[in-house]
């Protein structure tokens, strides 16, 4: 058994994971590359409500209006983006401590919002981008000068969108949330952080990084953190005391740690993908008392 400690902020728990054996090791250090996940939304009514109402949340506030050289961009890049697990997992997270989904549908939209942005740099249509470009997984409408500065834009209105959701009424869960979300998709080992592994891992070719220990820490402050910040928000603005967001956070993590290694190419049945799922049930289980299933279901594939 070999372990590796998260550096995620504030998780106090080591991550352990199975060492990988020569034969996996061979395999995995070949050619991965990390393939779209699409969240399966019909295969769940419950993940299917949660999305529908952050969706929802957020056309009634991204309003395509003047100007619209500003407007027609962000909404065609933040509803083209492919969508994840973590804005519903905020929303989940939050119903499971006894909150209302509307309490935190603001932060989850601003995840999403956080998660569009970063897509959208992270997918630039450059004619110079070395080695094979990514697919077309955006329909770049746009050319890179507009969806960069879009992106850039989307940021701040999702921190907007969340300063203005309470009208003061929970300004300290607000501002927890806010800082939160800043560290996960920041440099300080979150999303940027990750970002930026994967380019020096990746070298000056273009190839994908292949060996399992760089794509376990790329998923670790990828996936792992931004589940973890989606859970933990849903969870101060559900009310939650500190130990029930704490082991919301860990379940958080594992639940990123299974979805970016299913993206990078790993099997359902693969040791660190069979071993973050048993982590995240242990971390259920401290909520004996209250209905579970519902957010236990986002450990399904």
């Amino acid at each position: 058994m070999a372990t590796t400690t998260s550096h995620l902020t504030n998780v106090k728990s080591t991550v352990h994971f199975s060492c990988i054996s020569n034969q996996h090791r061979s395999h995995l250090t070949t050619k991965l590359k990390p393939t779209t996940v699409r969240m399966s939304m019909t295969q769940t009514p419950y993940w299917a409500s949660l999305h529908a109402d952050v969706e929802a949340h957020l056309k009634q506030t991204i309003t395509i209006k003047e100007p619209l050289l500003v407007f027609e961009p962000m909404h065609h890049l933040i509803f083209t983006a492919p969508k994840t697990t973590v804005p519903a997992l905020c929303l989940a997270a939050c119903e499971l401590v006894g909150g209302q989904r509307q309490e935190a549908i603001s932060a989850a939209s601003a995840l999403l919002l956080m998660e569009a942005a970063t897509y959208t740099h992270e997918h630039l249509p450059l004619s110079d981008r070395p080695g094979p470009k990514p697919g077309p997984m955006i329909d770049h409408v746009y050319g890179p000068n507009v969806e960069l500065l879009t992106g850039d834009g989307i940021v701040p209105f999702g921190f907007e969108l969340l300063a203005r959701s309470d009208g003061g009424e929970n300004s300290e869960r607000i501002l927890k949330v806010m800082v939160e979300i800043s560290r996960a998709v920041g440099s300080g080992g979150g999303v940027i952080d990750a970002q930026y592994m994967k380019t020096l891992g990746g070298g000056s070719d273009g190839d994908e990084i292949c060996h399992v220990e760089e794509i376990r820490r790329v998923v670790e402050k990828y996936e792992g953190r931004l589940h973890s910040c989606g859970a933990v928000c849903g969870g101060v603005l559900g009310g939650g005391c500190e130990e029930e967001i704490e082991r919301l956070r860990k379940f958080g993590f594992y639940v990123g740690i299974i979805q970016g290694m299913i993206k990078w190419g790993f099997k359902e049945d693969h040791k660190e993908v069979v071993e973050a799922r048993n982590l995240a049930i242990q971390e259920l289980k401290f909520f004996k008392d209250k209905e579970v299933d519902a957010i236990k279901t986002f450990l399904n594939i």
